[in-house]
């Protein structure tokens, strides 16, 4: 007999294993989970929180306490291309570019029309602790770190894991029905003989994080500044550096200036050169600073062929790495478990069959192939805007340092090449301007019911979202009023794992199928008719506009806020159809 007994051991206790924590916490599901390490993360890591996973912490309650130690949209919203920071040379502190990012500046309209927030940055060294907390809260005694899995094996009735103390240097037993493998494979991934295809070892990433005061050379508004020039064939002549808080804009305290190497340069081990270095790319001889680490790691492209083995899952790094470009891996993670814990709730509870949980790998593996392909594009693009400068590979510094002056040359053929560089630097749009890539991702097949209609357009680009109600995909969202409460069609859903049916104001029929379905079922399905003699108004008219179905039509949307059915009109028997399309979204 085991010494504990827990539906779901979650392995891992990053950004992606604390969320998971948090999501079953919500929909009441009890869980152990257990951390190797003695603390969060000591790194910065990913710290771009994209719009769709700050539209799942709002559902989750944590939103909130992103937002308010988090940068605001204002110190985050671009990103800037830069000779240097300082110094006095002729070359020295010249602007290349700058571009709106992230849904700022130019860009913010469009991100707050189509969703109920805005993304958030905040570094994953600060952003874990602070999950960790909201964890705890939920599940005071069920959050362990320096605890190890040090051994498994699979039953009939799920996974027995011998679990290592490291503290007090004891073991215990734990009986899980279910387990989140979010431990970037080290735990489960090669003993289940996982395997990760796709491109490895292309680049060796060093990074480091330092403190230093800016202020009198940073731009207010950019997260993220590159650092080109005539050296940039060196790798230490070209990196690109980013501002990680806690105080956000010029006067945050602390950074992370990231340089890529080849896996076979030897200079990417000498960090006694780290600080001469980083003060001859900035140009600030004389800046005082202090560098908290320098780490390395490996620029992977790699996606599990296979994320169910049994009663074991696996999810975030476990499942997919990518380049750090667009800012999808940790997002992707968040997202993955997302997905998986409604449907893990759902079969605990006996409401569903064990088969839905076989649609987490159908949706999340084809959504983080896209994302982790996108990144390594995003990642390569940077080759196009070294060339749209002038930049030439293998080049004497001479020639590249002519090919700079002529970039900021007088006359007509200077304006011509800064206009080629703009171009060409534009192009880097598909990483800084990824709104659909972010949020316009859909489920061809899964836990959801096909209505025969074509998919919205995806925009080659990745900018332009196109909002549609088709089953897989994403509930746009729209401002309603209930009362004199303003809500989003998201918040129409709750954290505790209900259905919600959207209908018209037409929906008598519907009301009456929830309300059999619900009980058939077991499950919370919540009618809301939208009109003007409806459960909620639509002041704004934005939902009459994107709703695709008749005034006698209706939406089921999932707890994860994709749609899960459509009907366009009312069918002869509403409560027949929503019984058949809920039996097929939990495998009934």
């Amino acid at each position: 007999m085991a010494d504990l007994d827990v539906p779901v051991l979650i392995v891992g206790g990053g950004g992606c294993g604390l969320s998971a924590s948090i999501f079953l916490s919500n929909l009441g599901v009890e869980h152990l989970l257990v951390e190797r390490h003695e603390t969060t993360s000591h790194l910065p890591k990913a710290h771009y929180i994209n719009q769709r996973t700050m539209e799942v912490f709002r559902q989750h309650g944590v939103a909130d306490a992103i937002y308010e130690v988090g940068a605001p949209i204002e110190k985050f919203g671009k990103v800037r291309w830069r000779t240097s920071l300082g110094g006095d040379g002729e070359l020295d502190q010249r602007s290349i570019h700058e571009m709106d990012a992230f849904g700022g500046g130019s860009l913010r309209p469009t991100y707050e029309a189509d969703s109920p927030c805005l993304a958030s940055n905040y570094p994953q060294l600060r952003l874990e602790p602070l999950l960790r907390r909201q964890a705890e809260a939920r599940a005071p005694e069920s959050i362990r770190y320096h605890h190890d899995v040090i051994d498994w094996e699979q039953t009939d009735t799920g996974v027995v894991a011998t679990v290592h103390d490291r503290t007090a240097d004891t073991r215990y037993t734990v009986a899980a029905r279910y387990v989140i493998a979010a431990d970037g494979g080290r735990s489960f991934g090669p003993a289940l003989g996982v395997e990760m295809t796709g491109p490895t070892g292309m680049v060796d990433m060093v990074s480091t994080h330092f403190s230093a005061d800016l202020s009198p050379y940073w731009d207010d508004e950019s997260l993220i500044t590159w650092f080109l020039n005539p050296e940039g064939e060196n790798s230490w002549g070209a990196g690109a550096m980013v501002q990680m808080g806690p105080t956000w804009g010029r006067k945050s305290e602390e950074w992370v200036v990231h340089f890529a190497f080849r896996p076979d340069d030897p200079e990417r081990f000498n960090e006694e050169a780290i600080v001469p270095r980083l003060r001859e790319l900035l140009r600030l001889p004389d800046v005082d600073m202090t560098v908290h680490k320098v780490s390395h790691w490996i620029l992977d492209r790699i996606v599990a062929q296979q994320w169910r083995f049994g009663d074991i899952f696996l999810a975030g790094d476990a499942a997919h790495r990518q380049p750090p470009t667009t800012g999808l891996g940790l997002n992707t993670g968040i997202q993955d478990v997302h997905n998986l814990a409604w449907k893990l709730a759902a079969v605990l509870s006996g409401k569903a069959d064990d088969r839905l949980l076989d649609t987490y790998e159908a949706e999340r593996k084809a959504v983080s192939t896209h994302g982790a392909d996108w990144a390594l594009l995003a990642f390569m693009n940077h080759t196009v805007i070294d060339a749209g400068i002038g930049l030439t590979p293998g080049a004497p510094v001479e020639m590249n340092t002519a090919a700079f002056h002529a970039l900021f040359s007088e006359g007509l053929m200077g304006e011509a090449l800064r206009a080629r560089a703009a171009v060409c630097i534009g192009t880097q749009a598909w990483e800084f301007q990824a709104h659909d890539v972010e949020i316009g991702f859909n489920y061809p097949e899964g836990a959801l019911v096909p209505d025969g209609s074509e998919p919205a357009p995806r925009d080659p680009s990745g900018r332009v979202y196109t909002p549609t109600t088709r089953p897989g995909h994403r509930l746009p969202h729209a401002w309603l009023a209930r009362g004199a409460d303003r809500l989003s069609t998201h918040d129409l859903l709750d954290a505790s794992g209900g259905f919600v049916l959207l209908t018209g104001t037409d929906a008598s029929g519907w009301k009456a199928a929830a309300a059999a379905a619900s009980e058939k079922f077991g499950v919370t399905v919540t009618p809301v008719a939208v009109g003007a003699d409806g459960d909620c108004t639509d002041p704004e008219d934005t939902w009459n506009r994107l709703r695709q179905v008749g005034a006698d039509g209706a939406i089921l949307v999932r707890p994860d806020h994709h749609v899960a059915y459509r009907a366009e009109h009312a069918p002869v028997d509403p409560t027949d159809a929503l019984n058949q399309a809920l039996a097929s979204v939990l495998a009934r």
